[in-house]
């Protein structure tokens, strides 16, 4: 068994964006599920049973209760206090399949209900090493068909004695996970309308002197003219703001969309329970002291979010800046931040709220419009992923940028950012490089795979632009907002300030950009008395040339210039090339704009601000027009003997595993290794040499023993019997055990040495690690990472990353290595990952790579149980801490 999908449950969001409350079935359940099967009409209880009576409601509900295992399992959908649908699978002799049925109340059809209770039954299944669930289902019952061809795009359907034979795979591939992440924007769609678009707002503890966070949120959002009523709420019911107030909730009579909470954090769970029983969809809760605070603000946070979950609201906060929305139809302005940019085309989300004050404040002063703006606190139930559905969709939206400092769903965030990375930019700064520090664990492999490798990793392999700083990220944020993706790395270099051009060639290169020659130069320097004409003449022939793809234009002030004939003369030439971007950096000119022309050419200070921000959009350009890869089919492998070798080995214990069960387990996954026999003895030791054919090599069994050559542990080359026991003595001596096992092997012909390996993170999954091995492995430090699943793409990537890379293509005139054979095991170890969580740690080094093949000469495996984690492929929200 891999993760325990068994516990209480959690929540969903229906198609229509109502929450529901996703469990495991208990005996108290019982009568509900008799009410459920007796109150659906007749042709619902046919189509489920191909029987439209009742007697056999009362087997149906016992065999529904049965406590969960890995054969059964029953979960129901409750919607606020109601129980609104079931589902259930029991496992098919052949044990890889199970059978699933599905019962949902008939006034709720159409919300997704159903498709909520497969997708938990498949992850559990999943869990349970169950392969395929099946179903019969007669042929007129089209909801179940059109959910399950939605659940398992391209799997066909068999007809039989007048039923359909449904199968659903417990393994999604590209298709279902795309049909998830569908689903999941449209749930999320409406779920966050309400927050981010509503239509009347309430400010609850909207005091009535200045300086009060509920007073200056409720004047921001009379100031900056809300499209809908705004309701002072006020326990004393005085006027707030030359506004009429109320002193609850429900004495505004109205509908209320969106509650923005700033009373004491005693005050807030009364406040929000006063906000479900008058129908509110969504709060921002302002006030602090929550889960920042310790054990009990953290409990009473948990309580908040429970209390919403069950009336179906949205939360954002607490100890949060607010939210906002600039489209004129709504102008949603609900934070207590001074400053508010201008519309745009960036969606910003910050988990801190002084972050978020920055981000706004510079966004202002540089010109950078913003479409919306949440301030994520402490995350209780709102969180980053589930916004970037929100803004997948967004027609204001065309860019998104992140401060994160955590991740609640890093392997879910992996995929819902890539996704939107293909068609809108994703940027990020995280918080925290400095304090990563380094893996527990004796492997290579996990020694290298710090956390911060772990996002690292993540963020390339999505597609997000990843910053240092703020201002690194906003100044890229101009870049890709406004302006065309460049279809390359070509950097044309244009100005009056032939220094400044030297510089940003400078920069270009470290940034990995281009200053090709070109027909006219490149850089071009105009001189300082560069006049307008010139300048819009040199930028025009240069957008044309076909010899860039992106255009800095260069201009440095002086008495003599005609500056503001310059600033018109940039901003013509860069509205007119159109299928390239033009960035422009001004020096010496007094109150510089932030852009220029109807592009919005963005303006710089430095010219090294420039060609960074502009080497992220290449790059996120050239990440753009990669295909993702698929998960290629892999001959040879045997999951299920996989399995049972990883079930026996921890039942034995956690830990470093023996030679033989690595060996067996890399031979389920169809890796080479070298031949190995195992020696206790000296006189065991020559007979396998003979066997094996001199030369051979020994070393030391232990698989906890890092740097073996180190310590002398590993001896080549052995020619004969004779220097095989002196071997043996020298290894024993070193290891302080005369019968200490050893390990005698062929000996290899030469070629390149790798290493490949795999560590397990609990949040981020299992990390597949390709680098030079043996002795450069801690010398070089040449690696690279992919998290799961590796795909045919990756493979090559990775191998194609290195910095030795010329070592397997034939560097100075050595034979190139096999590099299909290299990409097939990496494809191999990737899968090996997928189906066994439990493997902590694995290291294959060295690996030989030549022109021959492929070759695992020395591998060390641990193993542990694997408890709760997050399921990137489940459509789940944040549960209460």
């Amino acid at each position: 068994m891999t993760a325990d999908l068994t516990a209480l449950g959690h929540d969903a969001l229906a198609a229509d964006g109502r929450i529901i409350r996703i469990r495991s079935t208990v005996p108290s359940d019982e009568p509900a599920l008799c009410a459920l099967h007796e109150e659906v009409g007749e042709r619902s209880r046919y189509l489920r049973f191909f029987n439209a009576g009742t007697s056999q409601i009362g087997r149906e509900v016992t065999r529904l209760i049965r406590p969960p295992g890995p054969n059964h399992q029953a979960v129901v959908a409750v919607d606020g206090q109601g129980l609104v649908g079931v589902a259930s699978f029991e496992r098919l002799a052949n044990e890889a399949e199970a059978e699933f049925a599905i019962l949902v109340a008939d006034l709720e059809h159409g919300r997704g209900i159903g498709t909520l209770l497969l997708e938990e039954l498949i992850g559990r299944a999943r869990a349970a090493s169950i392969r395929t669930l099946v179903g019969t289902v007669l042929p007129e019952n089209g909801p179940m068909l059109r959910v399950s061809r939605d659940l398992a795009p391209g799997t066909a359907s068999t007809c039989e004695s007048g039923t359909v034979l449904v199968r659903l795979p417990t393994t999604a591939d590209d298709a279902a996970l795309a049909g998830v992440d569908l689903r999941e924007r449209t749930a999320e769609r409406h779920a966050l309308h309400p927050l981010l678009a509503p239509a009347s707002v309430a400010v609850v503890g909207a005091g009535r002197r200045r300086g009060g966070v509920g007073h200056e949120v409720l004047r921001s959002l009379l100031e900056h003219g809300f499209s809908g009523p705004v309701y002072p709420i006020n326990t004393r019911g005085d006027d707030v703001a030359g506004h009429v107030a109320y002193p609850t909730l429900a004495a505004v009579g109205r509908p209320i969309d969106l509650a923005v909470i700033a009373v004491p954090a005693h005050s807030v769970e009364a406040v929000l329970s006063e906000a479900a029983a008058v129908g509110v969809r969504a709060a921002v809760i302002l006030t602090a002291n929550f889960g920042e605070a310790g054990p009990t603000g953290a409990a009473a946070q948990a309580s908040l979010v429970r209390t919403a979950r069950a009336h179906g609201i949205r939360l954002v906060g607490p100890n949060c800046l607010g939210v906002l929305n600039t489209d004129p139809a709504v102008r949603l302005v609900a934070t207590f931040a001074t400053a508010v940019p201008p519309p745009g085309g960036l969606a910003v989300a910050s988990q801190s709220g002084a972050v978020g004050i920055a981000l706004l404040d510079h966004a202002t002063r540089t010109g950078i419009g913003i479409s919306s703006f949440v301030s994520l606190g402490n995350k209780a139930d709102v969180s980053g992923n589930d916004l970037l559905a929100y803004w997948y969709d967004d027609p204001a939206t065309r860019a998104v940028a992140l401060y994160l400092e955590s991740f609640g769903n890093p392997r879910k965030f992996a995929r819902v950012a890539r996704a939107l990375g293909r068609r809108k930019p994703v940027l990020a700064v995280k918080s925290g490089r400095s304090v990563s520090g380094q893996r527990a664990g004796v492997s290579h492999t996990a020694a290298a795979a710090t956390p911060e490798t772990a996002v690292e990793t993540l963020f390339a392999q999505a597609g997000v632009v990843r910053a240092d700083t703020l201002g690194e990220l906003l100044d890229a944020a101009r870049v890709l907002v406004d302006l065309p993706l460049p279809e390359g790395n070509r950097l044309g270099i244009v100005g009056n300030a032939g220094g400044v051009n030297v510089l940003a060639a400078d920069a270009a290169e470290a940034a990995g950009l281009a200053v090709p020659d070109a027909a006219a130069g490149n850089p071009i320097d105009l001189g300082a008395a560069a006049t307008p004409a010139a300048l819009a003449e040199a930028i025009t022939q240069l957008a044309h040339s076909g010899e860039v793809d992106a255009i800095l234009a260069v201009f440095a002030a002086t008495r003599a210039n005609d500056t503001s004939g310059i600033l018109d003369a940039i901003a013509s030439a860069a509205d007119a090339s159109e299928q390239l971007p033009v960035l422009a950096v001004l020096i010496g000119v007094t109150n510089p704009p932030a852009h220029l022309g109807a592009r919005r050419t963005p303006v710089f200070a430095l010219p090294e601000l420039a060609v960074g921000a502009l080497g992220h959009a290449v790059r996120y350009a050239a990440w753009r027009r990669q295909p993702l890869g698929r998960r290629p089919d892999l001959a040879g492998i045997d999951p299920k003997r996989a399995r049972a070798i990883v079930d026996h080995a921890l039942a034995a214990g956690v830990g470093w595993q023996p030679s033989a069960v690595t060996e067996d387990l890399l031979r389920c996954y169809g890796i080479p290794l070298a031949a190995t026999v195992v020696a206790r003895s000296a006189a065991a030791g020559s007979a396998a040499a003979a066997d094996l054919g001199y030369p051979v090599v020994m070393k030391a069994a232990d698989p906890a023993i890092v740097h073996k050559s180190d310590r002398g542990l590993v001896r080549l080359d052995l020619a004969d019997a004779d220097a095989l026991q002196e071997a043996y003595l020298a290894l024993t001596t070193e290891l302080g055990d005369p019968a200490a096992p050893v390990l005698v092997q062929a000996m290899r012909s030469r070629g390149v040495e790798l290493v490949i390996g795999v560590v397990h993170d609990a949040l981020f999954g299992s990390l597949v690690m390709l680098g030079l091995g043996g002795l450069f492995t801690d010398l070089l430090g040449d690696r690279t990472f992919r998290l799961l699943p590796v795909t045919d793409l990756d493979a090559g990537r990775m191998w194609r990353s290195l910095h030795g890379a010329p070592l397997l293509t034939g560097y100075r005139g050595a034979a190139p290595v096999d590099v299909s054979a290299l990409e097939d095991v990496l494809l191999r170890v990737g899968r090996m990952a997928e189906d066994l969580p439990e493997i902590a740690e694995l290291d294959l080094n060295p690996v030989i790579a030549s022109a021959c093949g492929v070759v695992t000469v020395d591998a060390k495996l641990r193993l542990t149980q694997i408890g709760s984690e997050p399921d990137a492929t489940l459509r789940a929200l944040r549960e209460p801490a």
